[in-house]
């Protein structure tokens, strides 16, 4: 039997945070018209070795060729993840304006201030959840996620559900947010990742109820069928409350799962990049269909480590990146909360089904 299934634990928060160096930070607005916000991963000092794997159709991005490992970065100071489609990019300049007043980023001058941060962002499509159409993250928002990253103890819990860039998330009309997981592996090397679910397709089985990312952790036991019928009935009565209320005039759904996974095993560009790559299939397995042209689907992958791995251990890393995507995914959709108002009704799972 393989190490991998018999003796990989989560790690002791479950959390990205169990990557040691890593601190996570979150800033929403959802009052008066919005339903967005923004959520930063912020490295340890020196940064970390950084690669994304973009499969989404519709993506929207910064920095994301600089990652490339034939180019000349090495190490990123920070990940962006962001509500507002392209307008909510612009957070990125907030945690860029931060990590440059610290010194933090390529030096490319003699003096300690001429350095240029390095922020790789990715944004999800959020616009218009809250109500008003021109509610989106800013500079001013990006800087106050990653304030709270930077107050944030090392190995501080990480919160979930509708949260920072999971704030206006919707997975295939259910409410979706933020999750987060980790898994350590019997070498002791650490996989953490944290996902933001706003999905075209359904994280859950439209035949039983049982969310797809829970097949591959067992056998759950499905809600009994008079619960899912009545779900059903309800996820279908706020699709069409939600398309009377919607303010955006959008002709096709567009949505964007974002996720980070991370090790604290040392990983080179090429490496982290191939540890994106086999994390999407831990978003495949837990949102179906995935990667439509409608979807901007980004994974990005962080190595903070020193120690390199062996051969063996780094195909355990890469397995661990999906398994520990699937678990994140599911975990936002549990911790998500409902939302009704102005832009439209997005009943969450645990209002659906219970917490169950």
């Amino acid at each position: 039997m393989d190490a991998l299934e018999t003796e990989s634990t989560p790690g002791p928060l479950d959390a990205l945070t169990d990557v040691a160096g890593l601190r996570v930070g979150h800033a929403q607005r959802n009052d008066r018209g919005w339903l967005t916000g923004t959520t930063v991963v912020l490295a340890p000092e020196g940064g970390a070795t950084a690669a994304v794997d973009v499969r989404g159709g519709g993506p929207g991005t910064r920095e994301t060729d600089a990652l490339d490992p034939r180019n000349l970065v090495q190490r990123v100071d920070a990940v962006v993840l962001t509500g507002g489609s392209a307008f909510g990019l612009d957070a990125a300049c907030g945690v860029t304006a931060w990590l440059e007043e610290r010194g933090r980023g390529f030096p490319v001058g003699p003096e300690p201030h001429q350095v240029v941060p390095v922020v790789p962002a990715a944004c999800l499509f959020d616009l218009g959840r809250g109500g008003s159409w021109r509610a989106r993250p800013d500079a001013a928002l990006g800087r106050e996620a990653i304030e709270a990253a930077s107050r944030a103890p090392t190995g501080a819990p990480v919160p979930q559900g509708c949260v920072g860039a999971g704030t206006g998330a919707v997975a295939g009309g259910l409410k979706g947010g933020v999750g987060t997981a980790s898994t350590r592996l019997p070498s002791g090397a650490v996989v953490g990742a944290l996902a933001v679910v706003n999905a075209v397709g359904s994280v859950l089985d439209p035949a039983t109820g049982v969310l797809y990312g829970e097949l591959y952790g067992g056998r759950p036991a499905p809600p009994p069928p008079a619960v899912h019928s009545e779900a059903r009935r309800r996820l279908a009565e706020a699709r069409r409350e939600s398309e009377r209320r919607s303010t955006a005039t959008v002709r096709a759904p567009l949505n964007t799962t974002l996720a980070v996974v991370a090790t604290d095993a040392a990983l080179c560009r090429a490496r982290a990049q191939k540890l994106a790559g086999t994390s999407h299939d831990g978003l495949a397995r837990a949102v179906r269909p995935v990667h439509l042209l409608n979807d901007g689907d980004t994974v990005f992958a962080l190595s903070t480590g020193t120690r390199e791995p062996g051969a063996e251990e780094l195909n355990d890393i890469l397995a661990a990146g999906a398994d520990t995507l699937t678990r994140a995914v599911v975990k936002a959709v549990r911790a998500a909360e409902g939302v009704a108002g102005p832009g439209g009704v997005f009943p969450s799972y645990r209002d659906l089904y219970g917490a169950s």
